[in-house]
């Protein structure tokens, strides 16, 4: 049986991981590492500086491989993402057996926290699905709206009211926004909400060098967070970012 380690890092910052978290990377004998492409070679350099802080010593493998691309332009969402899900679960299936022997831990280094807005848990149930014989430990991370949270200085849920957690393209279905957090937003969503009682508290590259916070009023700042937005997404080539929505007064 393969014995894999699922790390969750936190958004950004090294400094944020967990003490559970790096006994698990000292305790990995072979660390798994996908390559998004250079548009994103930020993300992984931060997985491998993460390594060099926690494992100074070696003593592991770094496997790095590219990641299949998902069809960001198809009409059918739900589709793409199954069909995006099977061809990792194909290639995690052939990594897993290929570089863990006898005596072997693998570990993945998951961005943010493995149980919210990651899919690697899933896809490892359909490697399963492939014959694999799997076991898990999850170790959890800081999350994105956590420190999105703490970087703004607010709690993230108001005394008796639910917090309601979704991405992006599902924010226009929402009937009323009161305590909403949006993550996975490529599109901006928020910019097309005119209720004026709403405040925004957004947050980009959090925990990172090139952070970003914008908060107040949505009518007043939706402006300017799409121009900040775009200015830093182009010098970066790529962005990664959050926020809270909250109806006030």
């Amino acid at each position: 049986m393969k014995h894999l380690l699922l790390i969750g890092i936190g958004p950004g910052d090294p400094r944020q991981i967990t003490y559970e978290a790096v006994d698990a990377l000292r305790r990995a004998t072979v660390c798994f590492v996908l390559d998004k492409g250079a548009h994103v070679d930020a993300l992984l350099h931060l997985r491998k500086a993460i390594l060099a802080r926690y494992r100074p010593e070696g003593g592991y493998r770094l496997v790095q491989v590219s990641d299949p691309q998902r069809d960001t332009e198809a009409v059918d969402y739900p589709g793409a993402v199954q069909a995006w899900h099977q061809q990792r679960a194909t290639l995690y299936a052939r990594l897993i057996e290929e570089q863990l022997g006898a005596g072997d831990i693998g570990a993945f280094l998951l961005w943010g926290e493995p149980g919210l807005y990651d899919s690697t848990l899933r896809i490892l149930e359909q490697v399963r699905g492939c014959g694999v014989a799997l076991s898990l430990e999850v170790i959890p991370g800081i999350s994105s709206p956590q420190a999105l949270a703490a970087r703004h200085q607010i709690p993230l849920n108001r005394v008796g009211e639910p917090l309601t957690v979704l991405p992006g393209r599902r924010l226009a279905a929402q009937v009323r926004v009161d305590n909403v957090v949006v993550m996975l937003d490529g599109q901006c969503a928020f910019a097309a909400l005119d209720d004026p009682a709403l405040h925004i508290y957004w947050g980009a590259y959090l925990g990172m060098p090139e952070q970003v916070l914008i908060a107040g009023p949505l009518q007043a700042v939706k402006s300017r967070i799409l121009q900040v937005r775009e200015q830093a997404r182009r010098r970066n080539g790529w962005i990664m970012d959050t926020y809270l929505l909250r109806r006030e007064g």
